[in-house]
């Protein structure tokens, strides 16, 4: 159905590209923010075999991380999370579009370590490259897949049930919608009914 073919289609293979292309099974994995974006990641790592932490700023998304699939919840708002993890993720994906210290979070990573960016901030990253080298750490690009690789994620979504968190609303409240967006407060994604209009 739509509610759950819609988002897939935006959030899921833009996830579903990069996990499988850094082979995340197995691997332990750092899913930073836990939106809409990051929410489906959380889904399709642990499906996949990840073990999986959440690295967000809000302590208030603990539980439902866990729900999801987490094994562990991290908030970023504490100065000893990046103390505690350091070195150890092989791989990160960066889901939020806000500016973040990168260098910070590349210390998080283990050597060989890969932090892929899907989120899109406004300004250009900063990047120390004592961060890359002394441990040989990548940082890498995905956006989204190609027919094949979208076709493969609504089947593996569809096999594993696997799906976005969704708000169905009318044609109507997309302007309501719109504000909530802005001021972070979805659950995990809006899917605008128009069969109904």
């Amino acid at each position: 159905p739509l509610d759950r073919a819609a988002p897939l289609l935006c959030a899921g293979i833009t996830l579903y590209s990069p996990l499988l292309h850094w082979k995340a099974g197995g691997k332990k994995v750092a899913i930073i923010g836990l939106g809409g974006l990051g929410h489906i990641g959380v889904k399709l790592a642990h499906t996949l075999g990840a073990e999986v932490t959440v690295l967000s700023h809000s302590p208030k998304k603990d539980e439902e991380a866990k729900k999801m699939g987490a094994d562990f919840f991290y908030a970023t708002s504490d100065p000893s999370t990046f103390k505690k993890l350091k070195g150890y993720f092989d791989l990160m994906i960066n889901t939020v579009s806000v500016e973040l210290d990168s260098n910070k979070y590349l210390k998080l990573l283990a050597v060989d370590g890969t932090m892929v960016l899907v989120g899109l901030p406004e300004r250009h990253l900063s990047i120390g490259p004592f961060y890359l080298t002394s441990a040989r750490r990548s940082v890498a690009g995905s956006v989204i897949g190609g027919i094949q690789e979208t076709q493969d994620m609504l089947d593996f979504c569809s096999k594993h049930n696997v799906a976005c968190d969704i708000e169905l609303i009318p044609i109507q409240k997309v302007n309501e919608a719109y504000e909530r967006v802005v001021n972070s407060d979805v659950r995990y994604r809006f899917v605008i009914d128009i069969a109904n209009t």
